[in-house]
């Protein structure tokens, strides 16, 4: 491991031997890699095939790009939209809106439209991504509106294997024919690793658990599937599978939004918190998002390949400079995001800094920690995007909480994903004072 920064760091290792240290190990990446990026090709050409049959049985047109105002009734483009994610998504139904604020946004309306007082929400990978904390009244102050104060409780079960061991069917068996079982409403998943040292979950291993669900209660099985979309052959079943637009669907051109996908019932019912019941999906104006959404669709199974190898690549490149991983290179993912465990504060606000020098937007800023909303620690993120916050392009972040983890994710082309990779791994050499020993390459 790279010894700790000292106050001299940036004058004891010159960059000129850095980047002939890393290119070396780029050309070993190369070669490496060659076999795991054609495989990651057929998926995208795969999934791209869904995506232009998609368009075609929806009857996308030019007409589908107009803009709608007011209510929005009959906006063609929006139910093109809704069509074609159902249909690539092997869905039933689906609600996509560009008024979707974020991930977070989408998960709390699917949550709110199946859970009701009295009801238990279930997690079985643990505790959900920070931002849900506080939508399910596990942090935050009593009668802020989250679904504690609503009379809806929360259990969970642990992943087995701490995080990397997959899905504790036994205790979840357990769960599902306890004493109060007839309250289990929504087991929930989430496919990524948030901010957790765990393994991503494939669409096999979820689809898997709604078989099991459903072969013993009449839960919703409800997956946040930020991160995954199109990193595989095909997307998990549930009853929801709930995603940002500014990640991986929206292929880097969606402005904004969010999807809920499933069956009928429970997308109609997600509907109804959306905008009111009765109403549900059939309003909305799209004020001229559609064409961004849809464009962002087709392209994102390209987009995602690009990101996918950008994150193989920072695992070989980060794994031969001797730091802990995960996933390892050589390991397929169901999710675009990488972790870098740095060990140091400074370590991590060094890979940020990196990133977001060899970013297209922003590349002069220098991130620094701030006290997010809706996060319990400080968090640095590096987000040199054309679209705000959008982690489907090249974008890395952490809280600062031991063991000081980076977690990177995205890139709109390979190159440069690799690019930045590469700078972070000479700023994070530049903190340190020193070369790694162990980078025999």
């Amino acid at each position: 491991m790279i010894e700790k920064a000292n106050a001299t760091a940036n004058k004891n290792v010159d960059r000129k031997i850095i980047k002939e240290k890393l290119g070396k190990i780029a050309a070993e990446a190369d070669i490496s890699l060659r076999d795991i990026f054609a495989d990651i090709d057929r998926v995208a050409m795969k999934r791209t095939e869904d995506v232009c049959r998609a368009f075609a049985r929806a009857r996308v047109s030019e007409s589908s790009f107009y803009p709608t105002s007011g209510y929005g009734y009959g906006d063609r483009g929006r139910e093109a939209i809704d069509a074609v994610y159902a249909d690539v998504f092997g869905c039933e139904a689906a609600v996509v809106r560009h008024n979707i604020v974020s991930g977070t946004h989408a998960l709390t309306i699917g949550l709110f439209g199946l859970l009701r007082p009295g009801d238990i929400l279930l997690s079985v990978t643990g505790a959900p991504y920070d931002t849900l904390g506080e939508v399910i009244g596990t942090r935050g102050d009593a009668g802020g509106g989250s679904l504690r104060d609503f009379g809806v409780d929360y259990d969970e079960i642990p992943l087995l294997g701490d995080g990397f061991g997959g899905i504790d069917y036994n205790s979840l068996a357990a769960k599902l024919s306890g004493d109060v079982a007839h309250r289990i409403k929504v087991v929930f998943a989430q496919r990524s690793r948030g901010y957790c040292s765990r393994s991503s979950l494939t669409a096999a291993e979820l689809s898997a658990l709604t078989e099991f669900v459903r072969a013993r209660s009449s839960a919703y099985v409800v997956i946040d599937n930020c991160y995954g979309e199109f990193t595989e052959d095909k997307e998990p079943t549930a009853d929801l599978i709930i995603g940002s637009l500014i990640k991986n669907p929206g292929g880097g051109l969606a402005m904004s939004g969010g999807y809920l996908a499933g069956t009928a019932r429970a997308v109609e019912l997600a509907s109804y918190r959306l905008t009111s019941p009765g109403i549900g999906a059939e309003v909305g104006a799209t004020l001229g998002q559609n064409r961004h959404i849809l464009q962002g669709f087709f392209v994102a199974p390209h987009t995602v390949a690009q990101a996918l190898k950008t994150a193989h690549f920072a695992a070989y490149v980060f794994d031969a400079l001797g730091f802990d991983v995960s996933p390892r290179w050589g390991e397929r993912r169901s999710d675009i995001i990488t972790t870098v465990r740095l060990g140091s504060p400074e370590a991590l606000c060094a890979f940020c800094r990196g990133i977001q020098q060899a970013s297209p937007v922003d590349g002069f800023v220098t991130p620094e920690p701030w006290e997010m909303p809706g996060y319990s620690d400080k968090v640095i993120m590096a987000a040199g995007t054309f679209v705000s916050g959008a982690s489907i392009e090249l974008s890395a972040d952490g809280p600062l909480r031991p063991p000081y983890t980076a977690f990177l994710q995205g890139a709109l082309t390979y190159e440069s994903g690799r690019l930045g990779v590469l700078s972070a791994a000479e700023e994070v050499i530049l903190n340190a004072g020193t070369l790694p020993q162990n980078a025999v390459h």
